[in-house]
């Protein structure tokens, strides 16, 4: 399954995307079919949301949005023991979470917007996994699988200095823009097995990681979040970046791809 959000005709849709053959005979993905409820409401059962049929749009040229809508961003922090490395950080002893605000979500192809404010702002690729229903307090050895939805690629970016001068992280990762998400959201990936997450900045890559290196395994982080708070069905919790965080300026493209979803793409430019 795999699904995204999209503009048609001046409204917001949810729409199943499809791969199909292109006009030149390559696969490429379709939005096929609209989607007629909100994923999150399907209970995990995308498949099995009333929807109809539509004219196909090559997933290419669709007019994407952010293909989630949460109540709350959940982000685990240093979940690679390189990433806490490289920024002189202790590996944490527990799930290290902050939030970022619903506010802040980007679509894909949008630009992010450098705030006067900061000198220095970082890119950080990770997982996204979409909440697909309620989830509170789950016992240790409750099987969490049920309770997602899909994944997607997140860009949690960062006004570092900002972050380092507050000693508290909400403003460095809430301003507008700072939330790209998408391109898609799909299941039928495994992170426990392991799911490769790369950026590229200018086309080269700057970051390579995967979540088989997590210092808390999704099972771990999702019922650690469920002690503390409910998660509601279309949440969004961001898992960790990997090594490699580094500056990026106006001018910029930042790519976060995960094999499955596909590649989320943004260029950066300086907020007027």
């Amino acid at each position: 399954m795999k699904y995204c959000r999209f503009q048609l005709n001046g409204s917001a849709h949810y729409g199943l995307v499809e791969p199909g053959a292109s006009s030149s005979g390559n696969n490429e993905d379709n939005i096929t079919r609209l989607l007629l409820q909100p994923p999150q409401d399907s209970d995990g059962d995308v498949e099995g949301l009333p929807s109809r049929r539509m004219d196909h749009i090559p997933l290419a040229q669709a007019s994407l949005l952010p293909p989630v809508e949460p109540s709350k961003i959940v982000c685990v922090g240093r979940n690679y023991r390189e990433h806490a490395a490289e920024l002189g950080h202790d590996v944490p002893r527990e799930p290290l979470l902050f939030f970022k605000p619903p506010s802040s979500l980007l679509p894909p192809r949008a630009t992010i917007l450098r705030p006067q404010v900061s000198e220095r702002t970082d890119y950080e690729g990770e997982l996204g996994v979409v909440i697909s229903r309620h989830c509170s307090r789950l016992s240790e050895n409750e099987d969490v699988r049920p309770y997602i939805l899909g994944y997607t690629c997140v860009n949690d970016f960062t006004a570092r200095d900002l972050q380092n001068k507050d000693g508290q992280w909400a403003r460095a990762k809430g301003f507008d823009t700072f939330c790209p998400v998408g391109p898609i959201v799909a299941d039928g990936l495994d992170p426990w097995a392991g799911v490769q997450v790369e950026t590229r900045v200018n086309g080269e890559v700057r970051q390579s990681g995967n979540t088989r290196d997590f210092i808390f395994a999704l099972d771990v982080v999702i019922r650690y979040i469920s002690q503390i708070m409910t998660l509601e069905p279309g949440d969004l919790i961001a898992t960790g970046t990997p090594k490699g965080v580094a500056p990026v300026v106006a001018g910029d493209v930042v790519e976060v791809s995960i094999p499955g979803i596909g590649v989320l793409r943004n260029p950066v430019a300086d907020r007027p």
